[in-house]
C-alpha cells in the first residue's frame, strides 16, 4: 500500500539524475470538488497541480510557487499555487468547452507560460515567462526548463478521476556529476518512458524506483507531505477591504446591501452586513490602511 498525497525526491547515482515523484490523493480530490470541470479542463488543471508541485520541489525557497498559463482561447487561465511548506490551491477558467486536448487549442496559439517565486522574507521575488510551445503541459515544462535554466529535464503526468501523479527527471549539471557514465541521463530516460499512467496513479514510490532502477544506484530521501489547503480567511478578507477604504466600502454596502468576497481557490463566501463595516472601520488607523492597500492579492473576487 501506498503513501498518499506525499512528494518523493531521489538520486539515480549511476546515471547522474535527479529526480521527484509526487502523487496527489486527497489533495487532488479536493481541489476539484466545488466545480464540475469539463474533462479535458480537469485534465490539464491536475498535470498543473502536479507539475506545479514537481517544479517546486526542485527548489529551495521560503514562500510560494505560481505556475499560470494565461491565453485567449476556450480555457484562458490555469493557476496553480504552492508552498515551501507542500500546501496547494489552484483553478482554472474557461469561455467554452475545448474541443481538442492540444494545449494550442486549449489556451489559444499566442499563451504564456508565467512561473513566479515569491520570498516571505528578504530575497528577491523571480519570474519567467515564456511561450506556451508544445502539444501537452509536460512538453511545455521541459521547454521552459531547456530555455530558462539550461537543464535537460523530462516530465511524465497522469490524472485520473482520484489520483494526479508525475515524475520529473533532471540531468545533475556537470559540476555535481557523481559518475562517467556519459549514457547515463538517455538510459534513465528511456526507463522513465515505460512508465504507464496507471502506474503512475496507483504504485507506491519505492514500487516505482525499483521497477524502473532496480540495475541503478539509487538513494532515496525521506518523503514529504503535501495537502490542499486555500490561504482565505476572515483576517484577510478585513485587510482587503480596508484597503478599498472607507468610502468605497460604504458605497457597494448601499448599492448592493451587503459586501461580499469570495474565493476563487475554494468558493468560501464572506459577507459583510452595516454592522460588519461599521466594526472593520471603527478605530482603523490610517496607516494601516494604506500598508492593506498596498499588498497584493489575487485569490479573492469581489462581487
Amino acid at each position: 500500500m501506498r503513501d498518499r498525497d506525499t512528494q518523493q525526491k531521489f538520486l539515480v547515482e549511476t546515471c547522474d539524475v535527479r529526480g521527484h515523484i509526487v502523487q496527489l490523493d486527497d489533495t487532488w480530490r479536493e481541489a476539484v470538488a466545488r466545480v464540475e470541470y469539463p474533462p479535458q479542463v480537469r485534465k490539464v488543471l491536475g498535470e498543473a497541480f502536479v507539475a506545479a508541485t514537481l517544479l517546486a520541489s526542485t527548489i529551495k525557497f521560503d514562500g510560494k510557487l505560481t505556475l499560470q498559463v494565461r491565453g485567449e482561447g476556450a480555457v484562458h487561465l490555469l493557476v496553480i499555487q504552492v508552498t515551501n511548506e507542500g500546501s496547494l490551491r489552484g483553478l482554472a477558467r474557461w469561455n467554452e468547452v475545448p474541443e481538442e486536448p492540444s494545449l494550442q487549442a486549449m489556451f489559444g496559439p499566442e499563451a504564456r507560460m508565467i512561473i513566479t517565486v515569491e520570498a516571505n522574507r528578504q530575497s528577491e521575488a523571480y519570474q519567467g515567462i515564456v511561450p506556451l510551445e508544445g502539444d501537452t503541459l509536460a512538453e511545455a515544462l521541459q521547454g521552459y526548463f531547456r530555455t530558462s535554466e539550461q537543464l535537460q529535464t523530462r516530465l511524465y503526468l497522469a490524472v485520473t478521476e482520484n489520483t494526479a501523479a508525475g515524475v520529473l527527471v533532471q540531468k545533475l549539471p556537470g559540476e555535481q556529476s557523481l559518475s562517467d557514465d556519459g549514457d547515463g541521463w538517455n538510459r534513465a530516460t528511456a526507463l522513465c518512458d515505460t512508465l504507464s499512467d496507471e502506474e503512475l496513479c496507483t504504485e507506491s514510490s519505492q514500487t516505482l524506483l525499483h521497477r524502473l532502477f532496480h540495475e541503478e544506484q539509487v538513494r532515496v530521501f525521506e518523503p514529504a507531505p503535501v495537502r490542499f489547503h486555500c490561504s482565505c480567511s476572515r483576517e484577510r478578507t478585513d485587510g482587503m477591504l480596508a484597503g478599498l477604504g472607507k468610502a468605497e466600502v460604504t458605497s457597494i454596502l448601499e448599492e448592493q446591501g451587503k459586501v461580499e468576497i469570495s474565493c476563487e481557490f475554494c468558493d468560501s463566501v464572506y459577507n459583510y452586513d452595516k454592522v460588519d463595516v461599521a466594526a472593520l472601520f471603527k478605530g482603523v488607523p490610517t496607516a494601516v490602511v494604506s500598508a492593506v492597500a498596498d499588498e497584493e492579492d489575487g485569490d479573492i473576487t469581489r462581487h
